[in-house]
């Protein structure tokens, strides 16, 4: 107990090794490092919640770790502390572009006023956004007023950062007549705020074309003529242009929120779709480890694969064989 309380207090004193210790202990997958990672988010949630929280994907190549670098110094220049989550569910052994993102973040990564941290991958997402979740919490304990978590990954992964953000910011990049092909509808419709990066020299003219065609086509994406529209933006990691203007563009998308339903709102149905992902993530879990299911899984997936046995009939007896295993586990009770 004595450990959990030095932890408590050297991630409110916002000591970087005391919130890299704190990280890699809600990281664990031991049980008996759940129950203390429980403590230790027990005792430091009501200093949580008060920073800035965005989300950041984009293309390949967009340079959204570039964008990072460039943004956070400014902020860290108006006072800011800045951390810098990264959530990449193919990092199962090496980390994951995160290494070179690291490199990429020259002036975050030496700065006292700022943390980069990638979520290690439990070989799935839901383990990657549980610890990135967590991570969240500690850094804001630990002080920092703006969290970036960034998707170096691809897929779901922008889902799952958008469901623990205040803000979603896309950036793309001007492409010669693939600018629109190259992103998914389900991505625009996640953004709050679009930047089309890398406006500088001779991509300044494509990218404000190119953010042209976007806001038009951001238009196209709801029929609703008093639906929020996202601002569509230029920028460039290199100049700085645009870059204050970006950030504008997050706090306005707060103030927003805040006038329609609230950021608290916003944040506890957030927390409500955690939890129950977190139940059905627990639940998929159990079904595979139940012996029952083990016991008769070759078999159907056999006759399903065969053609003997449909998938509904399949699913019908797996979940039998699961219910079996409920029972004996809490029969009586």
């Amino acid at each position: 107990m004595a450990d959990l309380d030095r932890l408590v207090a050297g991630v409110l004193a916002g000591d970087r090794r005391w919130l890299a210790r704190a990280i890699t202990l809600v990281e664990s997958s031991r049980p008996d490092d759940h129950q203390r990672s429980r403590e230790l988010l027990r005792a430091l949630r009501p200093q949580t919640g008060r920073s800035v929280r965005v989300g950041i994907t984009g293309v390949p190549g967009a340079g959204k770790s570039t964008l990072i670098d460039a943004l956070g110094v400014r902020l860290i220049g108006e006072g800011h502390k800045v951390a810098v989550l990264a959530v990449d569910p193919s990092s199962t052994r090496t980390g994951g572009s995160i290494l070179g993102d690291r490199t990429r973040m020259g002036a975050l990564a030496v700065s006292d006023h700022a943390f980069i941290r990638p979520s290690p991958s439990g070989g799935h997402l839901g383990g990657v956004a549980r610890a990135t979740r967590e991570s969240m919490l500690l850094v804001e304990a630990a002080g920092y007023d703006v969290v970036i978590v960034e998707t170096v990954g691809v897929g779901q992964s922008e889902v799952a950062v958008a469901g623990m953000v205040d803000t979603f910011l896309l950036v793309t990049l001007a492409r010669a007549g693939d600018q629109l092909q190259g992103i998914k509808r389900g991505i625009l419709e996640l953004a709050d705020v679009i930047t089309v990066n890398k406006a500088d020299g001779d991509g300044l003219g494509p990218a404000r074309v190119a953010a042209r065609d976007l806001s038009t086509a951001m238009k196209l994406i709801t029929s609703d003529p008093h639906a929020r529209r996202p601002p569509v933006l230029t920028s460039s990691s290199y100049t700085g242009d645009g870059l204050d203007t970006l950030w504008h563009a997050v706090l306005e998308h707060r103030e927003y929120v805040e006038a329609h339903g609230g950021l608290d709102a916003r944040r506890n149905a957030q927390q409500l779709d955690w939890l129950w992902a977190l139940v059905a993530g627990e639940l998929e879990d159990a079904l595979h480890k139940a012996p029952s299911v083990k016991a008769v899984r070759k078999a159907i997936e056999q006759q399903v694969a065969s053609g003997e046995l449909s998938a509904l009939e399949a699913s019908t007896q797996i979940l039998a064989a699961f219910a079996r295993d409920v029972e004996h586990l809490f029969g009586g009770h």
